[in-house]
């Protein structure tokens, strides 16, 4: 017998079918980029069959949220992620960031300082307070928290490949401000495996990776009780292009694999469990990603209960921080950032995260400025203060659309966890390439919808703006903060005892030979003694090696996506046409200057260029001007492509051109691309770039004018 619910939707389609003037509701049907088909209604029957229904917050798996008040006992921790130039800046920013209503702080560290090395080492000379702090020693972490007392404030640092040496640093600071060990505070990310998948400011290999992982997990749980050792990382993993699935299920995956290892340490998973957290990106699907924290709280729970079974609830309830999207600032009409960091900061803040940073509307261009930041804090004091979000728990729960999303998202990442599993866990996929695979898949997807406009976004490729926004950059420079950190650096060595410090050394670099210590205490006693975070990573590199990744990259998947485009079909016959007249395709060379590790824009690139026609060599991360110069004497490119996101493209790429010269006598175009402020423009062409593509530039465009450019270059011809 018919419902007469039943009876009430056949009557909704016949009226949604009139309405689109005959054509089916289906056809009203978006899939996501995560494969999931999204109704134009959904109802009681789409949530049948659901198991996470009648949950509760604070209890067992948590889906409604760890804590049974949450924000109406206690709102999420206000974070915002800084840190800049000096260690004196960066204390002088935080201070007033704190007096301004912050409650966390959440350190970013430079590029030199990430891949273990200190600021006179001649590899980093473009990267030193560029993207974040330059810290080289205890003095600069005492330095950075000066008048920040350690034993009150939460502190969250973004570090992964010197993990060992910044924590220790840390640990050493604290002490001589007079807290203990067990008083501190925070949170680690420590989350090395999403450095292989995605970000790249790794320093060893991944074995001995996850034996500092380990090592950080068993220090913490037994001398820094209240401190959280690892934050499971999937925000950057969104930043390089996994769609929402990828980021869960990889996310829930690493930390399954961190658990284990920890375990295989011979530690109980009460001992450290309780203190792992997570750290997601938050984008601008915003029931999607509602949707995904909650799924990320089951999934914890239950794969915990079912693979480690821990007497301790704590050990299975997952706490998160999150951040707002970078990818989706846009350095075309800017002021709209302000409107999506609210979008996704309400996304953040609905799904029931711990704490929040948020992104100011300048970073798609550069490091925030004390104006910027400041909208950026107050609108998470505006969702907090003014908008009664705050007075209860899970307020979209039941929601047919939002329980039905949630469902969807738990059982698409289960597929891609079992996947993951019988392949032996993390570890082993991310040694097989296979994450890193499936993001860059899913990045050149994502990148070829934006060019050909199937997927909007506001500014870039619909509803363009008729001039350019103009508004102040925050400028670093590079060269004053190199200087006054080797004159510190000068100081420390001559004020220390060479001998304790060399004694030190040689311990941690035995202690990584037989595996007899615990690399984290080692590496304190080291800092004690003022060895600095250089010279710690290269005891650790003598016995570990420094790990090189090789580019495999992807094809087809750009190419097939924009295959009926008009733009891309012009420019692809136009470049068939060059190979026709030359015998040859056009070749472009794409490098990564200095220790910046993020590439999804290059690979992306270079994906993009491979199926319109071109010849594309990428070369190795973390190159340095010259090295990037000999690869082009080899390859002998018709243009070179540099790939800057760190600030320090005024420093690295006039070098490379400069070392291009003196060793070619050649006419070899060179393009920029990346995070360049337009007001960077006029010196890096007058340093001899040929052309400049910012964030948002559509691939076959840029595509389009470098061809014309080739053919334009009047000693094209003497290229064989």
């Amino acid at each position: 017998m018919e419902s007469k619910f039943s009876r009430t939707l056949e009557e909704w389609k016949n009226l949604a079918s009139k309405e689109l003037k005959g054509k089916n509701s289906d056809s009203l049907i978006w899939t996501t980029p995560e494969g999931i088909d999204i109704q134009p209604l959904y109802t009681e029957n789409d949530l049948k069959g659901l198991d996470h229904l009648h949950s509760l917050p604070g209890f067992s798996p948590f889906l409604r949220g760890p804590k049974a008040t949450m924000y109406a006992g206690r709102p999420w921790t206000i974070r915002q992620y800084a840190g800049f130039s000096t260690a004196k800046e960066s204390n002088e920013f935080y201070k007033k960031n704190l007096a301004a209503g912050q409650m966390g702080l959440s350190v970013a560290f430079d590029l030199a300082t990430h891949r273990g090395y200190d600021s006179d080492h001649p590899r980093v000379s473009g990267d030193v307070g560029m993207s974040g702090v330059a810290i080289d020693s205890v003095e600069d972490m005492k330095l950075l928290f000066d008048e920040i007392p350690l034993d009150k404030m939460s502190v969250s640092m973004t570090m992964n490949g010197a993990v060992l040496p910044v924590l220790a640093n840390y640990i050493v600071a604290a002490e001589e401000q007079g807290v203990k060990a067990k008083q501190l505070k925070g949170t680690i990310q420590n989350d090395i495996l999403k450095e292989f998948m995605v970000r790249n400011t790794y320093i060893y290999p991944p074995k001995e990776s996850m034996k500092i992982v380990s090592d950080i997990i068993e220090y913490t749980a037994k001398h820094m009780p209240s401190f959280n050792s690892i934050s499971i990382s999937g925000y950057h993993m969104q930043e390089a292009g996994a769609n929402q699935v990828q980021e869960l299920a990889f996310t829930i995956a690493d930390g399954i694999e961190y658990v284990r290892a920890a375990i295989n340490k011979g530690l109980q998973v009460d001992d450290f469990a309780p203190r792992l957290s997570f750290f997601f990106a938050i984008g601008m699907n915003f029931f999607m990603e509602i949707a995904k924290l909650r799924a990320a709280r089951w999934l914890w729970a239950n794969l915990m209960k079912k693979h480690f079974k821990p007497n301790n609830i704590k050990s299975m309830m997952l706490r998160t921080h999150c951040q707002t999207s970078g990818v989706s600032l846009t350095e075309q009409d800017p002021y709209n950032n302000v409107v999506r960091t609210t979008i996704e900061a309400m996304a953040a803040v609905m799904g029931g995260t711990q704490s929040l940073h948020t992104n100011a509307f300048d970073e798609a261009v550069a490091l925030p400025t004390d104006f910027s930041a400041r909208i950026a804090r107050n609108t998470q004091l505006i969702l907090n203060e003014e908008t009664g979000i705050t007075k209860t728990v899970d307020p979209l729960a039941g929601s047919y659309y939002l329980e039905a999303l949630t469902g969807r998202l738990i059982s698409s990442a289960e597929k891609l966890i079992d996947e993951i599993e019988k392949l032996g866990g993390m570890t082993k996929a991310v040694e097989k390439g296979i994450p890193k695979s499936m993001i860059e898949e899913s990045a050149a997807r994502r990148q070829a919808g934006i060019d050909s406009g199937d997927i909007t976004v506001v500014g870039v490729n619909k509803y363009k703006a008729n001039e350019d926004s103009k508004f102040d950059v925050l400028k670093v420079d590079n060269n004053e903060v190199r200087e006054l950190q080797i004159k510190s650096l000068i100081k420390l060595k001559n004020n220390r005892d060479d001998q304790k410090v060399t004694e030190s050394l040689n311990k941690l670099s035995e202690g990584a030979k037989n595996h007899s210590s615990n690399l984290l205490e080692l590496s304190v006693e080291a800092a004690r003694n003022r060895a600095t975070v250089g010279e710690i990573s290269s005891a650790l590199e003598k016995v570990f090696s420094r790990h090189e990744a090789s580019y495999s990259g992807v094809t087809g998947v750009y190419g097939n996506e924009l295959n009926k485009n008009d733009n891309y079909i012009f420019v692809k016959k136009t470049i068939d046409d060059f190979v026709n007249k030359n015998n040859r395709k056009p070749r472009i060379l794409i490098v990564k200057l200095g220790q910046d590790g993020h590439d999804r824009g290059a690979h992306v690139v270079a994906s993009a260029y491979e199926d319109l026609g071109f010849d594309v060599k990428v070369g190795p991360l973390f190159q340095t001007p010259e090295e990037s110069a000999q690869m082009v004497k080899l390859y002998m490119p018709d243009v070179v492509g540099a790939s800057s996101l760190a600030g320090g493209h005024l420093t690295l790429i006039p070098e490379m051109i400069q070392y291009i010269k003196n060793i070619l006598n050649k006419n070899i175009l060179i393009i920029a691309g990346g995070v360049i402020p337009q007001e960077d423009y006029e010196k890096l062409e007058e340093a001899g770039v040929d052309a400049i593509f910012g964030p948002g530039t559509n691939i076959t465009d840029a595509a389009r004018r470098i061809i014309g450019l080739i053919e334009q270059r009047p000693d094209k011809s003497d290229i064989k």
